[in-house]
């Protein structure tokens, strides 16, 4: 994730990713004041916390929403689905490029986005977790139950949304039509059993986070199949303090306040946000050059713009912190067409702190990236689709002035690049 204080830690990106963005999220938002401005909320079967009972083995109280029900897509096409093009949405990339947080409220309707492939993402999952296990799905006993509310959540959540893709038969059952999955008693389900379920449902990965009663906050466990540089069992157990070591500036100056508003985040205040990297691979797990040097048969445009859509929510009954992670690639050649956005990009390749894009990897990638993105800028230019003294902080507002919709080319996952044929046609060789 991006230097907007969003990297992973135990490797060149660091994996304190997680739990920081969710941190800096809360942080901003609370000291903001800014609430969440859609329709009014609903606030049936708020819990009483005087009278609350504790938590037992079977959950026998109904899934509780401070929200409101999401807008039902009556007509959805998997086949065709799109979802918000982030490189507009949520701030994501700007210009300059320093540490900050683009965060804002969420509409519940953004909560969960699926497109076309939906089917991918899941199968992809499935092998993930199969080969990882333990490295990608876990749950401390303490999170236990808070897996369980967060799949009664998604069960209620996903039929009202999305209508054509999902229904509960029973009224304890969730069946996915896509892959003709059905799970039956959906409030008994816990800990990575509960996890299990979220895995076949949604594209989205899930941490869960927690506040010890020596009053920090842990990673106390999730669903992350495809964190891209880092495992969640490196994470898992550990505090914000532990987590952020090599974070910039985070233990001296942020700890102690992230740890102070985290308690006052409330279930009907979700927020969501963007980051960014460049990648070099289609492999959602564990990206190549996260770790090591670039392929030499790597072409330029076969690099990957991975941004990972973030969602932040309490949960109502379990006070859990949970911290949805989506990622979306665009190869870079998908740029070509966006006005101004491969110029953004070099600019902030170029201009933003030594640091910051030390952190992010430039050195890796920056002499193959930036000549190209040179060349899609050229080209822009030649077609008339920009001129030379268009201001690249306002790509957002170029498309608006001129009537243009919002690009939406986008490669598919489920492809091999050019740069994945050759490089496994050299390994058979070899082999």
């Amino acid at each position: 994730m991006s230097t907007e204080v969003l990297f992973p830690l135990f490797s060149p990106l660091g994996t304190a990713t997680v739990l920081l963005a969710v941190s800096l999220v809360v942080l901003f938002a609370v000291r903001a004041q800014i609430k969440w401005s859609s329709a009014p909320r609903r606030l049936a079967a708020q819990p009483n916390e005087k009278n609350a009972a504790p938590f037992t083995g079977q959950r026998e109280s109904p899934c509780i929403s401070l929200l409101p029900d999401p807008d039902p897509l009556v007509e959805f096409d998997l086949e065709t689905a799109s979802i918000r093009n982030f490189i507009y949405a949520n701030k994501t990339m700007r210009y300059p490029y320093y540490q900050t947080m683009a965060h804002q409220p969420m509409h519940i309707n953004h909560w969960i986005e699926i497109d076309k492939e939906y089917r991918w993402y899941i199968d992809e999952k499935a092998r993930v977790i199969k080969e990882q296990g333990k490295k990608v799905i876990d749950s401390l006993p303490e999170n236990d139950e808070a897996c369980g509310e967060l799949l009664e959540l998604l069960a209620d959540y996903l039929p009202k949304r999305y209508p054509t893709l999902f229904k509960r038969e029973a009224a304890d059952s969730i069946t996915n039509l896509v892959t003709g999955d059905r799970f039956d008693a959906v409030s008994t389900k816990k800990a990575t059993d509960a996890l299990l379920v979220i895995s076949r449902l949604v594209q989205d990965d899930f941490l869960m986070a927690r506040e010890r009663q020596d009053g920090q906050v842990y990673l106390v466990g999730g669903l992350i199949a495809f964190p891209g540089t880092y495992l969640l069992s490196d994470t898992i157990d550990k505090p914000l303090e532990v987590l952020h070591t090599d974070v910039p500036d985070f233990n001296e100056k942020l700890l102690l306040s992230v740890e102070r508003t985290l308690k006052r985040f409330r279930p009907d205040q979700p927020f969501e946000r963007s980051s960014w990297n460049i990648m070099d691979d289609r492999n959602l797990f564990l990206h190549n050059s996260a770790f090591n040097p670039l392929d030499k048969d790597q072409r330029p445009e076969d690099l990957w713009l991975r941004i990972d859509h973030q969602t932040f929510r309490k949960l109502p009954r379990t006070n859990a912190i949970i911290f949805g992670v989506r990622p979306i690639m665009r190869r870079i050649e998908d740029l070509a067409d966006s006005p101004l956005v491969p110029s953004l990009v070099e600019k902030v390749h170029k201009e933003s702190a030594e640091h910051l894009l030390k952190y992010k990897g430039l050195p890796k990638y920056g002499p193959l990236l930036l000549p190209y993105l040179r060349k899609l800028v050229e080209s822009q230019i030649e077609r008339g689709l920009i001129s030379p003294g268009d201001d690249v902080r306002s790509f957002r507002e170029f498309l608006q002035e001129r009537g243009l919709p919002v690009p939406t080319t986008q490669t598919s996952l489920s492809t091999p690049t050019e740069s994945d044929r050759r490089k496994a046609a050299r390994v058979g060789a070899q082999a």
